[in-house]
């Protein structure tokens, strides 16, 4: 190569060949050098992944990191080590939160019934609440809705104080009629405004959607309230709160929780062979009536719900969902005692019940007629919910 230097030709620069093949194979053996010290980034929480020095990570959704390496029987990790496996839980933990962002974005968009002040999802979720309660119901279970107010479900301020002092949401959880604007849509929205406890959901109602409206269902509380646990109940079973969250509060430091009465029988669904040979009883999910999951099974819900697939019923459906992760399922019987004289006995015995219905009727027989009965013979003490403890802290966001 030649230099030229006030209009004069500079000597020539060669650089020896011996000393050039030198310098080549001594930046190969740094980039290897540095590439085996290298550590591949985990796609998602709770699922191992492998260094290249021969060590297999585990990163836990209970924000603890917990390591084995095979190469060093000792267990030992250097410091560089652990600022790179804290670095790493650190950006897993962002591409969670990234997901969830962006499908809740999408969902809001899509959502022309969500008013300004819903959509506003900063200051919706500043607030940590415990448990959302989402009460099924249709359209023509005026009567059903309005014997539940009369018993368990708190009202106007009592309600509006439960939220803020025990952080606890209530809603009664219904769509939209398959003609938009109909009478059945009218009819909800004047009742909305004598009560204003209804969740409306972006779902056209039908006994045979069940399925998609409890996908739903749990996608828009997740993306609407920042709580530890969301329930699913039915608008004909009655409930005692404060019983229910002492339940699930036992439950509260774990990541994966899914939270009913287990069973493992034999129902009609038309896509049975996928579950093994005709007669093999289902794989263990919660009765239909209520159950609870934590939040970390809502959000993967909320950013996996276009491709959950919806069987007939819709207990099977979300049991479904959980085959293959990391669920801890838990059975607990409180939450499907009988009507009196069982959820009365248990009472009476200082087991008292968190949910009653009839296994028969699939909820409380005659509910509308029965329910006030059920409260008055199995129902906790009036103010065992305002006494009670769930929540050491409610945590408010900065």
């Amino acid at each position: 190569m030649f230099v030229k230097s006030r209009g004069e030709h500079a000597s020539k620069h060669v650089l020896p060949k011996n000393l050039a093949l030198l310098l080549c194979f001594a930046s190969f053996c740094a980039g290897m050098f540095f590439s085996n010290r290298t550590w591949m980034v985990p796609d998602a929480k709770g699922i191992p992944w492998t260094s290249r020095t021969g060590g297999k990570q585990f990163v836990d959704y209970d924000r603890n990191i917990v390591v084995k390496n095979e190469g060093n029987s000792s267990g030992d990790i250097s410091g560089s080590q652990h600022s790179i496996l804290t670095m790493d839980k650190a950006i897993s933990d962002l591409e969670i939160k990234l997901m969830a962002s962006r499908a809740e974005h999408e969902t809001i968009q899509k959502d022309p019934t969500m008013s300004e002040g819903v959509k506003n999802i900063e200051s919706i979720l500043k607030r940590k609440y415990f448990m959302v309660i989402g009460i099924n119901t249709a359209f023509s279970s005026r009567k059903r809705r309005d014997s539940v107010r009369a018993t368990w479900m708190p009202q106007a301020e009592k309600r509006k104080k439960l939220e803020e002092e025990k952080g606890i949401i209530i809603r009664f959880v219904i769509g939209h009629s398959s003609t938009s604007g109909g009478i059945l849509d009218k009819a909800i929205e004047a009742e909305e405004k004598v009560h204003g406890d209804f969740l409306r959901l972006q779902h056209v109602e039908g006994y045979l959607e069940l399925s998609a409206k409890t996908k739903t269902y749990f996608a828009t509380a997740v993306s609407w309230w920042d709580a530890e646990f969301y329930v699913k109940v039915d608008d004909d079973i009655h409930v005692n709160l404060a019983t229910l969250g002492v339940a699930l509060a036992r439950h509260r430091k774990k990541p994966r929780v899914y939270i009913g009465c287990m069973k493992g029988v034999k129902y009609h669904e038309p896509e049975y062979w996928k579950f093994g040979e005709v007669g093999n009883k289902y794989f263990r999910h919660a009765t239909g009536q209520l159950y609870a999951i934590s939040k970390d099974l809502a959000t993967y819900i909320f950013i996996n719900q276009n491709v959950l697939h919806k069987y007939a019923n819709e207990d099977v459906s979300l049991g479904a969902w959980f085959i293959g992760l990391d669920v801890e399922h838990v059975d607990d019987r409180r939450l499907c005692c009988g009507t009196p004289p069982d959820c009365e006995w248990k009472a009476q015995a200082g087991n008292i019940c968190a949910a009653s219905f009839d296994w028969r009727c699939s909820g409380i027989c005659r509910s509308v007629e029965r329910i006030v009965e059920v409260h008055e013979r199995c129902g906790e003490d009036k103010n065992a919910l305002w006494s009670a403890n769930f929540v050491q802290t409610m945590r408010t966001s900065s």
